[in-house]
């Protein structure tokens, strides 16, 4: 581990709690026990003393004093710890470090935001060479931005997805997810939810059907995928990974997601196929993830 991203570890673990914070929160919890006031508005207060307070930088102890006000707890289980930022005329980097706070399993937590930082330091860096050859060589355009979206979060599962996009000429787009079981605080994969390797046919085929659905209902829509009225393309879509991205929904969907340029044209973006619940019915372990 190289010495910057060994001090990043230790910020992220140093980070104290604002004086306005520990005020805002003491002052909550004395209110709602004096007053009764409901829940939502501490949720709204709070969420807005959040973002005032301590903007994009949070550490697991801002987190567990949030965390002790009723109604809160969905607030704090991913937050932005850091967020590297470089504007220049032609160059502009973005790049947010998310982190996951209040998971029982301690060591899923450190080593999923561990993670997260290492590719996001990497990125970073890499940005930053790639930004002083193209100086010496006399200039050019050079974009990344990274960030994370909470797909789920429930009860039951906290899915978040880390995209990246680069722009160079043109932009390339890519997301990342992990699904976590809250309740037995364990990280899932793909492979872990079905009963053998089955599912990677099921699931391919269920999604070449989606397709060809899709153009047929919208001419705008193209997928790498052969049809009754198109020549088969040059990169056929035949087969997901035996590891593809997915997550779940909050309705309890299985759904699978491919990058920019995956499966379909750029202008398509990235794509995804929620699966139906019976057409996975034979494979899955149990329903007690998809429902």
């Amino acid at each position: 581990m190289d010495a910057s991203l060994k001090q990043l570890q230790d910020e992220y673990k140093q980070i104290p709690i604002p004086d306005e914070l520990d005020f805002v929160v003491n002052r909550a919890l004395q209110t709602r026990r004096k007053k009764r006031i409901p829940s939502k508005w501490l949720v709204g207060a709070s969420a807005a003393a959040l973002i005032f307070v301590i903007g994009i930088n949070a550490s697991t102890t801002v987190a567990n004093a949030f965390a002790a006000i009723p109604g809160v707890q969905s607030l704090v289980k991913v937050l932005t710890f850091k967020e590297y930022k470089i504007d220049e005329r032609t160059y502009n980097a973005d790049i947010k470090v998310p982190v996951i706070t209040n998971l029982d399993n301690k060591a899923l937590e450190q080593t999923l935001n561990e993670k997260y930082l290492t590719e996001n330091k990497k990125l970073y860096d890499d940005f930053q060479t790639e930004m002083e050859a193209l100086k010496k060589q006399g200039g050019g355009h050079l974009g990344i931005d990274t960030g994370y979206e909470v797909k789920t979060d429930n009860d039951a599962l906290l899915s978040i997805g880390r995209y990246v996009v680069n722009t160079v000429g043109s932009s390339s787009t890519t997301m990342k997810y992990d699904t976590i079981d809250k309740k037995n605080q364990i990280l899932l994969s793909l492979p872990m939810l079905f009963k053998d390797d089955r599912y990677i046919s099921v699931i391919s085929d269920n999604i070449k059907e989606q397709m060809r659905a899709r153009m047929k209902a919208d001419p705008n829509k193209i997928y790498w995928i052969s049809t009754e009225t198109n020549k088969v393309p040059t990169e056929e879509f035949t087969s997901i990974h035996k590891d593809q991205n997915f997550y779940i929904n909050n309705e309890g969907k299985f759904v699978i997601s491919f990058n920019k340029y995956e499966v379909a044209p750029g202008y398509m973006g990235i794509v995804e196929f929620v699966i139906p619940t019976d057409v996975l019915s034979d494979v899955l372990v149990s329903h007690k993830y998809v429902k």
